[in-house]
């Protein structure tokens, strides 16, 4: 991998001048947490480096809860998105293949995803729910995004790794190859240090091979016990990097409406004469954990769960999946 570094305090300076002629969107603290936020020249500095991870998923930036699919399409500003964690970085994969499917190609989705300049942050540290190692991923990216950032010490670092990467790095000038040694061995050092605090962390927790296969033999006492404290709120699949179930919605003047949908909420397999295949709670509990680690492996290449864990961060009832695979186990 080639990498590049710049002082931190020309880094900040880049972006306010690349705040003129983009949209920037980066990691930042906040209230709650830390989420992405549009970045103003004022802002830069309170941008996050290395910490896991965003309460919003990078699904977000390319499919909007809801959007005019039949209006006409302003051209924007370029967009760049700073501090994704590597398990969005890879749920982004299963968004391709389903959003550009050569025979099914969703040109909005296309052209925000060539628009847009993906800066991925290693993560340094776990939060309590990330098992992104779990599922083969690392905490921190070598493909699929663009760059990947670190802050160490007072220098910014770029892993370079696609030609589009590449090419912005290479406009700024105060940017230059780095070779040190100590360096990238710090690197590597921090790398080995969160993959043991995932390893430990999820001690005992199965892989998606295994998942898959203990959620599809699973009885219905297990769906049972865990539905009871579902509340079909959705979060879960709402929040997920990697489900993309919507409506389209018939409006008034030929206007045609794509809103995203959950199949948490009642009445999501409902249709025209009545008849509702997941009208009961623990179907439509059972139905999401087989898209996720059955169906969708039929399909797709790419993983539908990357093991971020807003899931259990979101869920109202308290439901941890991880302690429910862990059982079926």
């Amino acid at each position: 991998m080639q990498y590049k570094s710049i002082r931190k305090e020309e880094w900040d300076k880049a972006l306010e001048e690349l705040s003129e002629s983009h949209t920037i969107f980066a990691n930042v603290s906040n209230d709650f947490g830390q989420d992405y936020e549009l970045m103003r020249p004022a802002d830069i500095i309170r941008i996050i480096y290395n910490k896991p991870k965003p309460a919003t998923s990078l699904k977000s930036f390319f499919l909007p809860v809801k959007e005019n699919v039949t209006s006409d399409r302003k051209g924007g500003k370029p967009r760049i998105i700073i501090g994704v964690p590597n398990c969005d970085i890879e749920g982004i994969c299963l968004l391709d293949e389903i959003y550009l499917d050569k025979d099914f190609n969703d040109i909005f989705y296309r052209k925000r995803r060539e628009e847009t300049l993906l800066i991925s942050s290693d993560c340094f540290g776990i939060q309590e729910h990330c098992h992104c190692l779990s599922y083969g991923f690392k905490p921190y990216s070598t493909s699929n995004a663009d760059l990947a950032i670190i802050h160490l010490n007072e220098l910014i670092i770029f892993r370079i790794i696609t030609e589009k990467g590449s090419d912005f790095i290479n406009k700024i000038p105060s940017a230059t190859p780095l070779d040190d040694k100590e360096i990238l061995s710090a690197i590597e050092k921090e790398h080995l240090a969160t993959e043991s605090l995932l390893s430990t962390a999820n001690k005992g927790l199965p892989d998606y091979k295994t998942t898959g296969k203990i959620v599809a033999e699973a009885k219905n006492e297990t769906w049972n016990k865990y539905s009871s404290h579902c509340v079909s709120c959705g979060a879960c699949a709402t929040i997920c990097p990697t489900c993309t179930c919507f409506l389209l919605i018939d409006k008034p003047g030929f206007e045609k409406v794509k809103q995203l949908d959950a199949c948490q909420y009642p009445g999501f397999e409902r249709v025209a004469g009545g008849e509702d295949a997941l009208f009961e709670l623990q179907n439509r509990f059972r139905n999401r954990y087989m898209c996720k680690y059955v169906w969708k492996p039929e399909k797709f290449k790419s993983l539908a769960c990357t093991g971020c864990g807003r899931c259990i961060e979101a869920c109202i009832g308290k439901i941890n999946k991880n302690e429910l695979f862990m059982e079926f186990a």
